[in-house]
């Protein structure tokens, strides 16, 4: 997806008359920086389960890692798809990002790899991830990897001018 624009429109609904659709590099820049992120799945019963989490934004699509015996992986097994936020814990400035689709397992080890550089690159030695059998290993612990390809990407801009941005993927 690199080079990708996704169709960006500013919901009118929701954003000061002078707010315009912020650019798509506004929403980028903040998945790819960003520490945390909160993960939003579905309880095979139906209710919600959300965990905080870390996470990498690479190759268009933001990419996070979990134990096959967690929650949240035990929920993706009957239903992928995922809701992912990132933004700070203001009300008066930032950007708040939503990330909508569905979370696919990593499994190509040579992709893998070039993911958990990406990790290390970011999070520091103590996220140094080998790679076997299609996951991540550290610390005799292994970790599934999933990947979050956009399906739409809300951005909520607070301050002056709060506005709504959805950006489409096709």
């Amino acid at each position: 997806m690199s080079g990708f624009e996704p169709f960006a429109e500013l919901d009118t609904r929701y954003s000061d008359e002078s707010a315009t659709a912020r650019p798509w590099s506004a929403a980028a820049d903040l998945l790819t920086t960003a520490e945390l992120y909160w993960l939003s799945t579905v309880r095979p019963d139906g209710r919600p389960h959300v965990t905080p989490l870390i996470g990498v934004w690479a190759d268009g699509a933001l990419h996070f890692c979990t134990d096959a015996s967690e929650r949240k992986a035990l929920n993706l097994a009957t239903n992928p798809e995922v809701v992912l936020t990132t933004g700070n814990n203001t009300l008066s400035e930032g950007l708040d990002v939503m990330v909508e689709g569905p979370a696919e397992r990593v499994r190509d080890e040579d992709r893998l790899r070039r993911l958990a550089a990406a990790w290390e690159s970011k999070y520091g030695p103590d996220w140094h991830f080998d790679v076997r059998d299609g996951a991540f290993l550290n610390g005799g612990r292994t970790a599934l990897v999933f990947e979050v390809l956009p399906r739409t990407v809300f951005g909520f801009g607070k301050g002056a001018p709060y506005s709504q941005t959805r950006w489409r993927f096709s």
